[in-house]
């Protein structure tokens, strides 16, 4: 099942994080950038590639660490084609290292389309006899806000598959309370998608004791995340905005459960950046992102025990 593979990734390690792979080219070193479009020609493919070598360099050196990868989909889709090649090869090798890997997606739609972003990301593509693994994520983010024929074929593939899939309900965006913190007959509207877990998770749980349907809950909002743990305690919470997005580990504690699981937390810039405070150009990436995990990990599990 998806989320005890994640759980027992985050025992194994002792840490509840997760590193987001979003690299555009300013966040890459600029040797390995010069270097690709020396061979490539100032092209999609040399970015491509320069994203390729920096995504196997971090998994590197983070697998042993932290036990997931959040790759989002927008910045290899700036990318194209050759975007897309490697958002499956890093899916790919950070499974071979035994990561888990959270699809950062955000999708959705109705019907046929829904099930065809389902089937990219979670299940397989038929192809004569055949059924083929497109991305084949652990999980992926999915946008509620279509309502339940938008989510349920995300839910037929987490029943066939043994995947799981993150419901946005509380976002970390600063303008995120326009329209879900909005009154929806009495209750605001992260709320009342909150309420809608129990059918969604209908048979779903695992023997871990969480279910395979888990939501997005900012870490820049910690008093709603107090109000979203009470109300789905079995949901694992992905939780964004932690760091470069301001919030600190005391704000995230909310999202935990007494057992001291329930969240994984994730870094992008702060881990893949890290590179940029120790004044070598890039030249130690590998070390100062995994420093900045380390520094992540201890400084998360200090504010949950």
């Amino acid at each position: 099942m998806s989320v005890e593979k994640l759980v027992a990734c985050i025992k194994a390690k002792n840490n509840p994080t997760v590193a987001g792979l979003d690299a555009r080219l300013e966040y890459i070193p600029a040797h390995i950038v010069s270097d690709c479009i020396a061979r490539h020609g100032e092209t999609l493919n040399a970015a491509a590639e320069a994203m390729r070598i920096f995504n196997h360099s971090l998994i590197d050196a983070l697998c042993d660490i932290v036990p997931a990868i959040k790759p989002q989909a927008a910045y290899y889709e700036l990318l194209g084609p050759a975007g897309a090649v490697v958002l499956a090869d890093t899916i790919a090798y950070a499974h071979e290292k035994g990561m888990y890997v959270i699809a950062d997606i955000k999708r959705n739609d109705i019907g046929a389309t829904a099930s065809a972003y389902a089937e990219a990301y979670l299940g397989r593509t038929i192809v004569g006899g055949s059924e083929l693994p497109v991305y084949d994520a652990d999980s992926c983010t999915v946008n509620a806000y279509l309502g339940t024929d938008g989510i349920e074929p995300f839910l037929k593939e987490c029943r066939a598959r043994q995947k799981s899939i993150y419901v946005l309900v509380k976002t970390s965006n600063k303008s995120s309370g326009e329209f879900q913190n909005r009154d929806m007959e009495g209750k605001p509207l992260y709320v009342r998608v909150a309420e809608h877990f129990a059918a969604w998770g209908e048979g779903l749980d695992t023997a871990c004791g969480y279910n395979e349907v888990g939501a997005v809950v900012g870490a820049t909002y910690p008093e709603e995340q107090k109000i979203i743990r009470s109300l789905i305690p079995k949901a694992y919470f992905l939780v964004p905005g932690y760091g470069a997005q301001g919030a600190t580990a005391k704000d995230i504690a909310n999202a935990f459960n007494d057992d001291g699981l329930g969240a994984i937390v994730n870094s992008s810039r702060g881990i893949m950046c890290a590179w940029k405070k120790t004044g070598k150009d890039g030249a130690d990436f590998m070390e100062a992102a995994r420093a900045e995990a380390i520094r992540m990990r201890d400084d998360i599990v200090s504010a949950i025990r």
